[in-house]
């Protein structure tokens, strides 16, 4: 059965927009320099760091619904990270990921983080996360209900983080109804694209290996697997995108973004067009992977 759109080529792009605009923002309290010492100080590993910061809105939560949240990350990794966050005190982790944020955007923000026009910018973007439905958004809706920091710069991030994980659960429900296996989708996901013009979002094999815990085993099975389907091509241990899977990945993308159309802001574009001055503060920090000061 294949879902027709709700909306036009233009609300799609939008979306598509939003998600470029906001995720480095949103992937900086993964990515900051002060994780390491935060985590060090309160005896904690990066993954049940990353557990408890990204899950703990789901609160006492058993180990497998956090990680059906998190889709494409092994349970292997997820299941026990999670316990040892959960052991150590979720709030207390999220406290942390929040020091790493405040930390971390005050210094790539610099002046701005003071910016008057900061405070209004952030309450149209809640009014926006709150316009939304999370029925079926299981991690969203978590975050959705987390009380919203009251410094601004704090707000602009937790903003990004509702909205995100709003789009990621409706991307996962794209993922099963197109039958990928978490494996399958991180592999699927890395592929190259044919068309060198898309634009594609990815951490590199080996990164999302690690930090998604799939074996070198688990990632060629899961190859083979999409091979067998006709939608990718494997050649000299590398994974490319048939015309298939091309075809494919590009309609699964545009499913995502046709269930993650803004609503409650009448002009999203200007809106975006506001928030992009700080997320560019952001990358020219060099905090995130790919980017140097």
């Amino acid at each position: 059965m294949t879902v027709p759109f709700r909306h036009d080529d233009a609300a799609r792009a939008t979306a598509r927009q939003a998600y470029e605009t906001l995720e480095p923002l949103h992937v900086l309290a993964y990515f900051s320099p002060h994780l390491g010492e935060l985590a060090e100080s309160a005896g904690l590993d990066w993954s049940a760091l990353y557990a408890g910061a990204r899950g703990g809105p789901l609160g006492a939560a058993a180990p497998s619904v956090v990680t059906a949240c998190f889709f494409n990350f092994s349970p292997e990794v997820v299941e026990p990270a999670w316990r040892r966050a959960s052991e150590h005190g979720l709030e207390q982790v999220m406290a942390l990921r929040e020091q790493a944020v405040d930390r971390s955007l005050r210094e790539a923000l610099g002046d701005r983080v003071d910016d008057p026009a900061l405070p209004g910018i952030v309450s149209r973007l809640r009014g926006v996360a709150e316009a939304q439905t999370y029925a079926g958004r299981p991690l969203a809706s978590a975050w959705a209900a987390q009380p919203w920091p009251q410094q601004p710069h704090l707000g602009l991030w937790h903003a990004t983080a509702v909205l995100r994980e709003w789009r990621g659960d409706g991307h996962l429900a794209v993922l099963v109804q197109a039958g990928f296996a978490p494996t399958e989708a991180v592999v699927f996901h890395e592929a190259s694209h044919p068309d060198p013009a898309v634009r594609k979002r990815g951490l590199g094999r080996k990164l999302a290996q690690v930090t998604r815990g799939w074996s070198e085993e688990q990632w060629l099975a899961a190859a083979g697997r999409l091979a067998d389907r006709g939608l990718l091509r494997l050649e000299d241990g590398a994974e490319t995108m048939t015309d298939e899977g091309a075809a494919l990945y590009d309609a699964m993308e545009a499913a995502t973004d046709d269930a993650a159309v803004w609503a409650g802001d009448e002009d999203a574009a200007q809106l975006l067009g506001e928030v992009r001055p700080f997320v560019k503060a952001v990358i020219d920090a060099g905090i995130l992977p790919g980017t140097k000061r």
